[in-house]
């Protein structure tokens, strides 16, 4: 009998101490993985973030960089991490079209979609003394000239910014491909290439070409918006300009699959709160980034229509497997 009641306690201790280690989640540092190198704009995004999902969990959050294979190390590393909830990741568009690409397996249904965090559109950037002052313009001049007399850049093949050119030229009556596209390693050396005149234009965000812009060097002809943007008052839109075309980047923020449910629920509620935080808020905008929370079921059926949209444009480049 008293073996049997030892016992019976113990039982009892192990089962509080499971339920207040559950409860106490998280105990120890979470990680955020980043499949990019630090200092680009997902990076960006997910520091200024994390300082406050840092406040409203109560534990260190570290910010990881597993950057590699235009960002398949990182994703692939998000995917397959424990799922125990101190593991989660920032995923970029590139997760929705790898499979497209055939560059990779991995999809958004890999991963467990909490929310986008922030999106930067789209624009057409050009050198300063370029003949082009509109986006008419470019569009004129690449219907007058054989194809590939016109390039740009910003991304690898594929990517999201090819993505983006690709959607314009079809929007404004064009091949997807009338312009040829210039793989680069990111914003900073194809806007190099625009100021050497090496190419047409970088159809990335002006937000990362704000320093040229800031010297005079580079000029935005257009956004690819349906509304102006508040860092750039004085660039018209894509719709103004009747193409009917809107394109994007986004930066979100997902999970290994599997997490438990309580654990996963505070992730997501500490995680809407920080987002909220009139700090994390400012930094972004003061950036020229729109901050973004989708709550529950947004996040997935916005990626499903932005896999659908990019992968008919990767169809008309030429580049779905």
């Amino acid at each position: 009998m008293k073996q049997f009641t030892r016992a019976a306690a113990a039982l009892a201790v192990l089962l509080l101490g499971a339920g207040s280690a559950a409860a106490e989640f998280p105990e120890r540092p979470v990680s955020i993985i980043v499949p990019w190198a630090a200092g680009g704009g997902t990076d960006t995004v997910v520091r200024i973030f994390a300082a406050g999902f840092e406040k409203e969990l109560g534990v260190p959050v570290n910010v990881v960089n597993r950057p590699g294979g235009n960002g398949i190390a990182g994703h692939n590393a998000i995917a397959s991490a424990t799922p125990d909830g101190y593991t989660l990741g920032a995923a970029s568009p590139e997760i929705a079209f790898y499979k497209t690409l055939g560059t990779s397996e991995i999809t958004p249904d890999s991963v467990d979609l909490f929310s986008r965090l922030a999106v930067i559109p789209a624009g057409v950037t050009v050198r300063e003394d370029s003949p082009f002052k509109t986006i008419d313009d470019l569009i004129k001049a690449a219907k007058e000239n054989p194809k590939g007399t016109f390039s740009g850049s910003g991304t690898g093949t594929g990517g999201s910014w090819h993505i983006a050119m690709g959607g314009l030229l079809k929007a404004a009556g064009l091949p997807a491909d009338q312009a040829r596209w210039v793989p680069s390693q990111g914003g900073t050396p194809a806007l190099q290439d625009v100021v050497s005149g090496g190419i047409t234009m970088f159809t990335g965000s002006p937000i990362e070409a704000k320093s040229l812009l800031e010297a005079n060097r580079v000029r935005t002809i257009v956004m690819m918006t349906s509304e102006r943007q508040d860092a750039f008052p004085n660039v018209p839109t894509t719709k103004e300009a009747n193409i009917d075309w809107v394109y994007e980047n986004w930066f979100a923020l997902v999970a290994p699959k599997g997490i438990p449910a309580e654990a996963r629920k505070k992730l997501y509620d500490a995680a809407k709160r920080a987002h909220a935080l009139p700090e994390v808020q400012d930094m972004l905008k003061q950036r020229g980034i729109k901050p973004v929370w989708d709550e529950p079921g947004t996040f997935e059926k916005y990626v499903a229509e932005f896999v659908s949209k990019g992968t008919a444009v990767l169809k008309d480049l030429g580049l779905a497997k």
